[in-house]
């Protein structure tokens, strides 16, 4: 092992939304940081296939180690009286042919390198709802956050500066100290139909809040709207953290950056304070002193390493004294429906998710339901931006009766997605695997998650206010949907390592530092005590993140932010 003589004033672990952030505000303020990721770093012009003939026929880039290693638990029994949820499309049939939930893909879809899964994202931005921060005290569910909206919102202005986030004047309840910093993207024809149809059936659709550039900003190209986010953005327009706050924090000289570099160990006194890890560099460990030490590693590996890194001190992991570490997991409730439009074209351009409904968003919106939802125009981000989605998932047939449909269809394609509140239960969790290790020898998380009764009533209204939408947009027939009621497909998970008030009851307090570390803070997704109604996350982490470098720097946050008068 090699023991290293720099000295740095912190370290932090994972490169993604709240690593990146967390890392620049350091090195922004002064400190120096190496910031550890255990996969690689991708080069947009090389792994992203967007400029190629057969563009569509790639995804995002898989390169060695750019996926972290997990199990997952056998998943719910299906319930024949909840059949129509079920996953399906014209030229495929059922999705899922068991009785039980089944992991479609990866299950968990996240990218482990240099940027997170914020190079995989649409580019979603979004602030919390109010209200949701407070599901127990005013709803009965879930879990209150141990701050207001009001702490984190010049903390959105300020990552929302730093990104260069493109959006409308207003979004509800979410009010804003200032202006986005760019407008608002042009809605494509999709989104257009939907919002029409939407008008139709009393919902108010806007322009959504996109990380992607609807102007030259910061050095960065606007975007060309190709459509393909999701496959990785070789312009550098969409703000992804490799070309934002990873950036800046580079130009700084104060950051060191080590990509392929899992953590091994995580050593600490026995009085909690963390004085060093170890981590893997080409074949040979390092081990490194940790002033302060800030976890970022996403809702499943975060806990993970906590975990797993058991003592004579700590016998059930780090910060884990409550015995909430890797409790109220909370996956993705999505669901998404789609059909032709006679008479359409063009539907595959524009930006992705480019425009979102949020009259369903609080947490009392839904009626009978605790906990939201939102809608958005999905047609490009599930995919429907070339001809070989329509011929594999739309259409039927073969040879020259098939090409003849895609060539009389293409373009007409119209999706709505919804994503909804998911509410943690005892049977959601994440805990070791006893028998499967990574190539250091370290347990790897094992996934359990059930959705239950609460979780499938909310998904069935997104589901069938998704089916009103494509009604009312002139969609005579539905030919593929696809949902969490039996496809267990996770792009957004939420609060393993939950914070509270309470040391007794979670993991870190309201700055993110936990309870029983005085140098350990954690900057992830599993932090978060509830999910939200549908909001993409990367925002909040982010926001999060910056908040927490700041108390650990000068001891407090900035103050919290008034409504505009």
């Amino acid at each position: 092992m090699v023991m290293s003589s720099k000295r740095f004033d912190a370290v932090v672990v994972g490169a993604g939304a709240g690593g990146a952030a967390a890392a620049w505000r350091l090195c922004e303020q002064g400190l120096t940081v190496l910031l550890l990721e255990a996969g690689p770093r991708f080069d947009p012009t090389r792994d992203y296939k967007l400029n190629q003939p057969d563009w569509e026929r790639y995804q995002f880039p898989e390169p060695p180690g750019s996926r972290g290693g997990f199990t997952i638990s056998q998943l719910d029994r299906l319930d024949p009286a909840d059949a129509d949820l079920r996953s399906w499309s014209r030229a495929a049939g059922p999705l899922v042919r068991d009785e039980t939930r089944q992991a479609m893909g990866p299950g968990y879809w996240h990218v482990q390198g240099v940027g997170g899964s914020t190079l995989h994202f649409v580019g979603e931005s979004h602030r919390m709802h109010p209200a949701a921060m407070k599901l127990r005290s005013k709803h009965g569910a879930g879990h209150d956050w141990p701050l207001a909206y009001a702490d984190l919102e010049p903390y959105y202005a300020l990552c929302e500066t730093q990104i260069g986030v493109a959006g409308p004047g207003m979004q509800g309840d979410r009010w804003r100290s200032t202006p986005y910093p760019l407008p608002s993207h042009p809605l494509s024809p999709s989104a257009r139909l939907l919002t029409s149809a939407g008008q139709k059936l009393g919902m108010t659709w806007q322009a959504n809040s996109r990380a992607a550039l609807s102007a030259i900003y910061d050095g960065r190209p606007a975007c060309n709207y190709c459509g393909n986010c999701n496959r990785g953005c070789p312009l550098g327009d969409k703000g992804s953290v490799d070309v934002t706050f990873i950036r800046k924090a580079l130009a700084s000289g104060r950051l060191t950056l080590k990509s392929g570099s899992p953590v091994a160990r995580i050593h600490s006194k026995p009085g909690g304070h963390i004085e060093s890890l170890e981590y893997l560099e080409g074949k040979k460990l390092h081990r490194i002193e940790t002033p302060t030490l800030i976890l970022a590693a996403g809702a499943v590996q975060t806990p993970r390493l906590l975990l797993a890194n058991r003592s004579r001190h700590f016998s059930e992991g780090l910060a884990n004294t409550s015995r909430q570490v890797g409790r109220n997991f909370m996956e993705t409730l999505s669901w998404n429906s789609s059909g032709l439009v006679p008479g359409l074209t063009n539907s595959h351009v524009g930006l992705p998710s480019d425009a979102i409904c949020w009259d369903f968003n609080a947490p009392d919106a839904i009626a009978g339901i605790v906990g939201g939802c939102r809608f958005n125009s999905s047609t490009q981000e599930i995919g429907f931006t070339g001809p070989i989605s329509y011929a594999s998932r739309l259409l039927n047939g073969f040879g020259k009766g098939l090409k003849e449909k895609v060539r009389e269809s293409f373009g007409s394609a119209v999706s709505v997605g919804a994503i909804g509140e998911f509410l943690p239960n005892e049977a959601t969790y994440i805990d070791l695997d006893p028998l499967e290790k990574d190539r250091l020898g370290i347990p790897l998380p094992r996934l359990h998650s059930s959705l239950g009764p609460k979780n499938i009533k909310r998904l069935r209204f997104m589901a069938e206010k998704s089916r009103q939408l494509l009604k009312a947009a002139g969609v005579e027939e539905i030919l593929e949907e696809f949902g969490a009621w039996d496809n267990f497909s996770a792009t957004h998970v939420f609060g393993t390592c939950r914070m509270g008030a309470d040391s007794r009851n979670s993991v870190v307090d309201a700055g993110c530092r936990s309870h029983d570390h005085p140098n350990l803070y954690i900057t992830d997704a599993s932090v978060f005590p509830s999910s939200g109604g549908g909001e993409s996350p990367s925002l909040t982490i982010e926001a999060l993140a910056v908040r927490t470098a700041d108390t650990i720097v000068h001891g407090k946050a900035l103050p919290p932010s008034r409504p505009p008068v």
